[in-house]
């Protein structure tokens, strides 16, 4: 299946699929006719082949500008993904170690009674520190030092390593920081030396000004209305509701171009689906992708070394039961979140977009998309796609 496309809502879908994922195929078009789909991308890889590269819709809310080929989007939380990926290849290489005190690399991290926090706290979300208790602005959020700064001062909401509270937007910085004091480089720079620039991949955490022209909008699907919104965020706890609203962020921030050239790792990766299935092949090639090698069999494998079943501080409201987040990434667990294999891992971005890796079945998966839906996991139709991909293994 390729080439000049099948309808949808009257939407043209392009690529290729493999006949064996036919149902792939199907359910990215369902999502256009039935799912409310604007413009997206899916891509999945076996074996570290690419069987599936789909891609149609819309790059803009007016619905002038197609989804191409290379339309780049931001892909918001899927960014942790490759962010936590940059941590493992030092600590692959000896050169960090996940048992050691953030401390050990980031003396000033210290402060606050922090000097326990373990680096593998801040890869699972455990660090207590989900987010800033100080007002912290959309502009200051995109300032890297101030942002770091405000990070080693304050004190954490929780114990420390008893339990997950989803470090939505200080994720990047506070892993990010640790990737600079080790390696001199901020996770951008590094990830391109490592592994995009290696493996050709087109995604940057942080797009470069000529490269706004391929970027798609994000437009924000309607929500609940500003009073449920209110009582909503009444009912969390102030953890929840710093991680969550401080800064505020939604479409029309990360469409403006001090978000896209801004350096946030937690939140705003831009990329095509291609270079997410990838990325996320490298570790369902268990640290092995297109013939290069990012990372050791026993360093792919310990990314999800899960930290601890629990509900989360944050993102519990969502769940039903207990969720578990390996050493940067989730696992799909009972919630099937990444598929029927309990052991498959991943991260969704908000608003749909969605990295998936299982080395047991061998195949990865990315999907993109510009149409943000409410979910900051498990979006309808990611799920889709998803439950597609399984159903053709």
């Amino acid at each position: 299946m390729s080439g000049n496309g099948t309808h949808g809502d009257d939407t043209q879908v392009y690529g290729h699929c493999d006949p064996r994922f036919a149902a792939v195929h199907r359910a990215f078009e369902e999502n256009f006719r039935e799912r409310g789909e604007l413009g997206a991308a899916v891509a999945v890889t076996v074996g570290g082949r690419t069987v599936v590269d789909l891609w149609g819709g819309w790059a803009d809310g007016a619905r002038t500008r197609p989804w191409e080929r290379d339309t780049l989007v931001n892909v918001w939380s899927t960014t942790k993904g490759p962010v936590a990926l940059c941590a493992h290849v030092l600590a692959d290489r000896g050169l960090l170690d996940f048992d050691a005190p953030v401390a050990v690399y980031w003396p000033e991290f210290a402060a606050a009674g922090k000097e326990k926090v373990l680096v593998r706290h801040l890869l699972s979300h455990r660090a207590g520190l989900a987010g800033l208790r100080e007002p912290h602005s959309l502009e200051q959020l995109c300032d890297w030092e101030l942002t770091t700064q405000r990070l080693a001062a304050t004190a954490p909401w929780w114990e420390p390593g008893t339990c997950s509270g989803y470090h939505a937007l200080t994720y990047g910085h506070l892993v990010g920081e640790v990737v600079r004091r080790v390696s001199g480089l901020r996770p951008a720079a590094f990830l391109e030396r490592e592994v995009t620039g290696p493996l050709g991949l087109d995604f940057r955490i942080g797009l470069p000004e000529p490269d706004f022209a391929r970027a798609a909008e994000l437009v924000q699907q309607p929500v609940a209305r500003s009073g449920e919104q209110a009582a909503a965020l009444a009912r969390l706890a102030p953890a929840a509701v710093a991680a969550l609203t401080n800064p505020p962020v939604g479409a029309e921030g990360a469409n403006s171009p001090q978000w896209r050239a801004a350096e946030i790792p937690a939140a705003n990766g831009h990329g095509t689906a291609r270079a997410v299935a990838a990325l996320y092949g490298v570790l369902a090639g268990r640290g092995t992708y297109g013939g290069h090698r990012v990372l050791s069999p026993e360093a792919a494998e310990r990314v999800r070394e899960g930290q601890g079943a629990c509900r989360d501080l944050v993102l519990g409201a969502g769940f039903e039961g207990e969720t578990e987040v390996g050493l940067g990434l989730w696992l799909s667990g009972a919630h099937g979140s990444y598929g029927p294999n309990p052991r498959a891992f991943g991260h969704d971005g908000f608003g749909g977009s969605c990295g998936l890796a299982d080395p047991e079945a061998g195949v990865s998966l990315g999907y993109v998309m510009n149409s943000m839906g409410p979910h900051i996991a498990d979006d309808p139709r990611k799920m889709a796609l998803v439950n597609a991909l399984y159903s053709a293994l």
